[in-house]
């Protein structure tokens, strides 16, 4: 979990992209990464599992950030 949340760190800094905070690093279940105007999560298995995200927001809206951003 450590490697994934320093590797996209290292890359969205490249792209002038600097982090706003962090949270759940030392417990590598939950990692949440602020960007502002978005956030990285990065759930280990289990965590997944449980939260199940795609669940909870399956009815929402689908927004094409591609779209968006041009």
């Amino acid at each position: 979990m450590h490697t994934m949340a320093d590797e996209i760190e290292r890359l969205m800094e490249e792209h002038g992209e600097y982090k706003l905070g962090i949270e759940g690093y030392e417990e590598s279940r939950w990692v949440l990464i602020d960007y502002g105007d978005f956030v990285v999560h990065l759930f280990d298995e289990e965590t997944r599992r449980y939260y199940d995200l795609e669940g909870l927001w399956g009815d929402a809206p689908r927004v094409d950030w591609n779209q968006e951003s041009a």
